[in-house]
């Protein structure tokens, strides 16, 4: 029985690591409404090697929909309004000295839509992430009954309490799916 117990502790550590990986990708879609880990993805060159901003500057909220960046160093300035610039994200800073101001740009009906498919698409995969999880749960507790580790009765419970644990957490990714989404068509 220890097995089982075992088992089910490290699905559901592992079925929350991939609620934590969904939020980071939610997190990385714009809404139109300025947020600060926005730009957590965003390298910047920083003597020789990649480094994210937040560990070369400041992110600040100055408003809704303007990020305040404050450089630590003069000269990386230039770099950090470039590395926005280039990045995937379709924001166009403003240098001002040593601060740099990056408007969000309103979101078109057009592109509502598409990120509202980008985020059901990662849904899915999160969905899809806590299944292979379940199958692979079901799958130690079949390999424990046939080295007679475990009695089918145990297996069976185990197995719905493993269903029980899926459903929870599909039904988590759920919500989130749904609070992106409304933030994502709120004008």
């Amino acid at each position: 029985m220890i097995v089982v117990a075992e088992l089910k502790k490290t699905m559901e550590a592992k079925m929350q690591k991939s609620i934590e990986a969904l939020k980071l990708d939610l997190a990385k879609i714009r809404t139109g409404r300025a947020h600060t880990g926005i730009l957590d993805h965003v390298q910047v060159e920083y003597y020789g090697s990649l480094a994210p901003i937040n560990q070369v500057a400041n992110v600040t909220l100055i408003d809704a929909r303007t990020l305040g960046v404050q450089v630590w160093e003069k000269p990386m300035a230039a770099k950090v309004e470039k590395a926005i610039r280039e990045s995937d994200l379709g924001l166009n800073p403003a240098a001002q000295g040593e601060s740099i101001r990056v408007p969000m740009p309103a979101l078109t009906e057009e592109r509502r839509r598409d990120l509202a498919k980008v985020v059901k698409s990662e849904g899915e995969n999160a969905r899809v992430a806590v299944r292979n999880l379940r199958r692979d749960a079901n799958a130690h507790l079949k390999e424990g009954v046939r080295k007679k580790e475990i009695s089918e009765d145990d297996e069976r419970r185990a197995q719905d309490e493993i269903q029980k644990l899926t459903d929870k957490y599909v039904a988590e990714i759920d919500k989130l799916l749904a609070q992106k989404e409304s933030e994502l068509m709120a004008v």
